[in-house]
Formats: C-alpha cells, structure tokens, sequence
C-alpha cells in the first residue's frame, strides 16, 4: 500500500517514519503525477497558510481539491486539518483550503506556541488512551452532520472522519503510537 505525505512543509518526515513501520510505502507527495500514485495521503501539522500558497504556486491545489472530492482516503494533524475544513474562522481573507470535511476550524484556537500542553485522549474503540501533542491546535468550531467524533478532549472534538477523511487537531506524529496512522491505513485498505 502507498500512503504519500504531502511534502510543502511541516513534519513530513515524522509521518513518513511512522507509515514505513508500520509497513507502507511513504513517498513524499509534491506533484500532481505523485499524487496520482498514491492510495492515500497524510497531510501533516505544520503552517497551513505557508502550505496553502505553496499548493498553489506549485499547481497542487486543485489536483488535491479533485483527489480529495473524488474519495481518495486522506488524513490531516493540525495544520493538514485546516486544509481540509470547508470553512475557516480567524484565518487571512484569501487563505485557500482543499476541503471536503464539512466543518468549520479556528486556527491556533487553543493559543500561541507558548500554550502548547500534551494530554491523553480516549479514542473510540481503544483500551488505553492516546497520548497527544498539541501544538498552536486549531478547533472545531462547527461540525458536519456526517462528521463522527473520534476523540474528545473536555468534551469538545479533536479528532473526527467523514467518510474517507480522517483530521485531528493534534500530531500523533511527534509520538510512538502508532495506533492512529494504523486506523488510517485499515481505512485506506478496507476502502473505508
């Protein structure tokens, strides 16, 4: 199975590493034509604006609208979340998103890189709880009726999927838990 990370910026290398032991292929995803041989795609935490206009000087912003629309199974951590929320709060006027989760996120809602905190989450069919790293996390600010909750953190969502996108607020790929990018992959190759 080939699971490519969206390589503009951010922490591709942490997704890659963790996709790899977990026995996929990883490539780094940076073209229309590598998208195209991917069976699906992480987009990692990092700065969703910077992303942004680097998909678009690069041609990758419609190729990733049309991959995404068109069901390719995709995962966003924080700033990869903000790519694929429909509508953004507090974010610059012209700040283009892929889309296709229906909600709306605030970015760095739960505050400045000086708030970052890490806590442990209950998922949803887990024993143990998920130790998460947030880091400038954004925030669901209204979700989809198809989006199912993952994860709660005091209650609010911080991780959901809509069909065969999967997006957390926080990066599960700064940590040695595998358990969230193996849900991912059983969702890539069950097709859902």
């Amino acid at each position: 199975m080939t699971v490519g990370v969206l390589a503009l910026q951010g922490d591709v290398r942490e997704h890659q590493r963790l996709l790899s032991e977990l026995g996929a292929e990883a490539p780094r995803v940076r073209t229309p034509e590598e998208l195209a041989g991917v069976d699906g795609l992480v987009i990692p935490g990092g700065e969703s604006t910077t992303m942004a206009k680097l998909a678009a000087v690069l041609d990758m912003l419609e190729p990733l609208q049309k991959a995404v629309a068109g069901g390719l199974p995709t995962y966003g951590s924080c700033a990869g979340m903000i790519l694929l929320a429909d509508r953004l709060v507090d974010a610059p006027a012209d700040q283009e998103t892929i889309g296709g989760l229906h909600v709306t996120v605030r970015r760095n809602a739960f505050g400045r890189q000086v708030d970052s905190f890490e806590a442990p989450l209950d998922l949803a069919g887990q024993r143990r709880p998920f130790h998460a790293v947030f880091i400038r996390a954004p925030r669901f600010v209204t979700l989809g009726p198809t989006v199912e909750v993952l994860a709660r953190l005091d209650g609010e969502p911080v991780l959901v999927r809509q069909g065969m996108i999967m997006a957390g607020t926080f990066h599960p790929e700064l940590t040695d838990d595998p358990r969230l990018h193996r849900q991912f992959l059983e969702s890539v190759s069950s097709g859902g």
